[in-house]
Parts: C-alpha cells; sequence; structure tokens
C-alpha cells in the first residue's frame, strides 16, 4: 500500500511539474483598422492591434489571463467551450456571473485547464464579438497522448466584418420606425485575422497527415469549408473527440468548431485551393456580396500547376457533414434522460413597437444583481426561479438530473444555440411544432436520429422550421443558453439554467 501511495505521489508531483502557468495580458481598446480591404472602422483590439494573436496551452496547464479595460463601457470575456467546473464565476457572461469590468479597472480570468480541443474567447457583455474582441484558445494535448496522429498542426479561423460597428447595428434593429428586419449589411469574409482575398497559403508535404482546426469567431454568417482533391476526416466537434467522418465539406455556423485530419498526396506535381464560402441563407443573394467564396492555396511545390479542376465547389455527390451522423470517440451511449424540458423560439412584435426575440415568450433582459450572486445569498430561495428575476427567464435544476432539452424553432432563420458549461449529445432533429403555415420549403423535413453513441458539442445549428433534441447532466453552475447571432442575443433569445 506504502508502495503504491508513493507511485501515486510521484505520478500527482510529476504533472504538476510539466504544468505550466500560461499568462496572457490584454490591453483592450479602440483601434482603427482596415481588415478588408475597404476603409478602415472603429474596433475593438489587444494591445493596440487586431487581430489578436491565439491563446496556446496544453491539457493540465493554468491560463491567467489579465484584462485591462481601456474602452467607455463595461465588458467581460467568456472561454468558449471550456467547462468552469468548480469555477463557474470565471465564465464570463456579464450579470450572469459576474458585473462588468468598468473603465480603467482589471480582471485576471482563471482557467484550469481540463479538456483539450479547440476553444476561443470572446466578450460577453456588449457583444465585442462583432467589433474584434475576440481570439482562439487551442488546448493541445500531451506528447503522445493524442487519439490520432498527425504531422502537423495548422489553424483556420474564419470572421465576418461589417463596415459599420455593432452599436449601429442595435439601434437600428431597435428603432421602432425602421422595417424589420433592417437590411442586413454584406460581411467581408477574413481568414486568420485578414482580408479572405489575401489568405495565407497552406504548405503540405507528400505523404504527411495535417490536423486542420477551423473555427468561426463570426457574429452573423456561416462558412462553408471544402479541400477538393483531397479527403477530410472530421476528429474534433467543439472540443470533443468523435470517431473519423469522411466528409467533402463542413458548413460552420458561428462558434462552431471542428478538426480534420488530411493525408497530402504522394506527389507535388500539382498544388490545389481550398475553399471558403461566407454567406447566410436568410440574407438576399446579391452577385459579389453573398454569398462570397475565398480560394486559398495549399502549396505542395513552388511553380507548380493548381489543379484546376479541384476549383469546383460542389461536384455531384458532394457530401456535407451532418453532425447527427458523427459518433463520440469514447462510444458513450445515449444518456437515459428524467427530465424534459421544452424550449420555444421566435420572434414577436411588441407594444414598444420593437421586433424582439424570445424564449418560451420570454425576452431576456439582465438582472441588476448578477445571477451568481443571487443563487449564492438567497439560501433555500435559490431554488425558486422567481427570485431571479422575471425577464431573465431563469429554470432551476437539481444536480445529477439527466435533462432532455427539446429547442423548438418554426420560423425561416436557423439558430446556432450555444449551452455554456458544458458539451451535450445531440439526439435527434426533426420538424418543427408550429402555430403558423409552414412554408412548402420546409414542409417535408424528416426526423434524423443520432446513433448508440451520440455527439456532443457545444453549440448545435437548428435548422429552418426544425427542433433539435439534446441531453446532458446538470451540474454546479449558472449557465447561460443562448442564440450565437449577437444581433439575436442582443434582442432577448437568451435565458439560464440555475444548477445545484
Amino acid at each position: 500500500m506504502k508502495l503504491l501511495c508513493i507511485a501515486s505521489l510521484t505520478s500527482a508531483l510529476a504533472s504538476a511539474a510539466l504544468a505550466a502557468r500560461v499568462a496572457v495580458n490584454w490591453d483592450i481598446g479602440y483601434v482603427s483598422v482596415d481588415r478588408d480591404g475597404h476603409s478602415l472602422r472603429r474596433a475593438v483590439g489587444v494591445n493596440g492591434a487586431l487581430p489578436i494573436a491565439p491563446i496556446e496551452a496544453t491539457i493540465g496547464d493554468t491560463v491567467e489571463l489579465t484584462v485591462r479595460n481601456l474602452l467607455d463601457k463595461p465588458l467581460t470575456m467568456h472561454a468558449h467551450g471550456l467547462f468552469p467546473t468548480n469555477n463557474t464565476h470565471m465564465d464570463g457572461p456579464g450579470m450572469l456571473t459576474q458585473c462588468g469590468i468598468p473603465p480603467g479597472d482589471s480582471f485576471t480570468y482563471v482557467y484550469h485547464l481540463e479538456q483539450t480541443g479547440t476553444f476561443w474567447v470572446h466578450e460577453h457583455l456588449f457583444h465585442g464579438i462583432s467589433d474584434g474582441l475576440r481570439a482562439p484558445l487551442i488546448v493541445y494535448d500531451k506528447p503522445n497522448q493524442a487519439p490520432f496522429d498527425y504531422d502537423d498542426d495548422l489553424l483556420l479561423t474564419f470572421e465576418d466584418w461589417f463596415q459599420e460597428e455593432f452599436a449601429d447595428r442595435e439601434m437600428r434593429t431597435l428603432d421602432p420606425n425602421q422595417k424589420f428586419p433592417p437590411p442586413h449589411g454584406y460581411a467581408s469574409g477574413l481568414i486568420n485575422g485578414i482580408d479572405g482575398n489575401r489568405t495565407h497559403e497552406l504548405h503540405f508535404e507528400p505523404g504527411k497527415t495535417y490536423r486542420l482546426r477551423l473555427l468561426n469567431m463570426g457574429d452573423l454568417n456561416s462558412f462553408q469549408f471544402s479541400l477538393p482533391g483531397h479527403s477530410m476526416h472530421v476528429i474534433e466537434v467543439d472540443g470533443e473527440y468523435t470517431k473519423p467522418h469522411a466528409v467533402d465539406g463542413i458548413d460552420i455556423y458561428p462558434a462552431q468548431r471542428y478538426s480534420v485530419l488530411v493525408r497530402a498526396h504522394d506527389s507535388i506535381q500539382c498544388n490545389y485551393r481550398f475553399n471558403s464560402t461566407i454567406h447566410a441563407r436568410f440574407i438576399p443573394a446579391q452577385v459579389g456580396m453573398t454569398p462570397r467564396t475565398y480560394l486559398g492555396d495549399v502549396i505542395y511545390h513552388q511553380g507548380a500547376p493548381f489543379n484546376n479542376a479541384t476549383d469546383v465547389y460542389a461536384a455531384p455527390g458532394f457530401k456535407w457533414l451532418e453532425d447527427i451522423e458523427l459518433q463520440a470517440f469514447n462510444d458513450a451511449p445515449p444518456l437515459t434522460p428524467n427530465r424534459q424540458i421544452s424550449l420555444d423560439i421566435g420572434n414577436q412584435l411588441y407594444s414598444t413597437g420593437q421586433h424582439l426575440d424570445h424564449i418560451n415568450n420570454v425576452t431576456f433582459a439582465p438582472p441588476r444583481v448578477p445571477t451568481l450572486f443571487t443563487a449564492l445569498s438567497m439560501g433555500a430561495l435559490a431554488l425558486d426561479a422567481r427570485v431571479y428575476g422575471p425577464q431573465t427567464n431563469a429554470i432551476v435544476l437539481r444536480h445529477g438530473e439527466v435533462i432532455e432539452l427539446t429547442i423548438n424553432s418554426a420560423n425561416q432563420m436557423p439558430h446556432p444555440i450555444h449551452i455554456h458549461s458544458r458539451s451535450f449529445q445531440v439526439i435527434e432533429y426533426g420538424p418543427a411544432v408550429s402555430q403558423f403555415p409552414v412554408p412548402a420549403d420546409y414542409q417535408n423535413i424528416t426526423v434524423r436520429r443520432s446513433g448508440n453513441a451520440p455527439p456532443r458539442r457545444d453549440t448545435v445549428a437548428i435548422p429552418e422550421y426544425s427542433y433539435v433534441k439534446l441531453r446532458f447532466t446538470a451540474g454546479s453552475f449558472i449557465t447561460a443558453v443562448h442564440c450565437h447571432f449577437s444581433i439575436h442575443s442582443m434582442i432577448g433569445m437568451f435565458m439560464v439554467f440555475v444548477e445545484s
């Protein structure tokens, strides 16, 4: 027994010795930038610049992100996809787990990294995502512990970039004298922080296998990605490993992340191009504006000709990823729920003349006191959802409950719904229950169910006039639930689970 204890202690000390403290310091302030070759605009940058460099660490490390607010309004930061186990006050949604960091003040976020995968950090109080306050967070496996073999790790981030600040779009959306929805601006696409038309080359060496991390840090638009002439196998979704799954293309909604393995060809006779198309199905198409495709060079040998046949974006038989078809890497079976919750999401006209979003007919408004503070100070009353305020739209969950959450979206827009604090199993998609006539294009939606090992993720895209069923186990968190289209979150498609 003594030998076992000594061995365990030695192992623990060795792990602690290998773990690192990663200190990151951000001075957050206004910058003037031209990111897409059109014009200068005011944005929000870090240390006087945009784009913001990725944060990189290894599982077991502790990231200490110190932010100094040099803006003229409060802000908070959220590490999207990290589970704030025993650390929910570091999750970051403003007025849920903390007050905003006042102008001139600093705050240090501490993230103990217990997951590997592709994540990101973004502002979570005034919708600073749209103005540039967003950066990748990559958590690597320890050496020789990744479940897949590959030779190199490459990151591709995608962002939509509007010519106006989010505050201007917000004002126009909330103006009761304006048509709703107001005319959509056309965003440019940025790849790895720069204009998609000037994206940097990828360099492949014959016979090597590459892990491509695909991260949409956008505000409203999706990005379709493909690498013609190569096979892609999905191995990660939102920080969760999956069984390898072959696809030709992936439609990446805002806040979603994927990793794919790509094996380079053995020959250097040809170079290739990857395709990245920025689009939003609910914005009317306009030639040259939306959808807009950016081509990036994949170089095997400088001077070699390009395989132009692969410029065709979607050939016959082209296979798009359907996340419901993925299988969890650990073969975990579907959870058995003991509580069902249903949410209906939509938009309605209010007496103010404004069109606002809602979940179960409640339009979110932030509480005057952060939800976490209320939960910790109300004693037994913390189990009563009413103490959190009527517009917080709180639902109290008991620790350990297995929840089956059905989200019904009977409207003509997709919605990328993010649930903080965890990943969830994606169980089923199907046609939405609607009180109103469903357009003909959406009347033949079929039910699609996961297999014996449902995929897990943290941001699910609900298609038009559809529902999704998700399952998860309640923990000890203050958990924000919201649409990751910033404009939808701003006008009320937001709620909170108060857990344990």
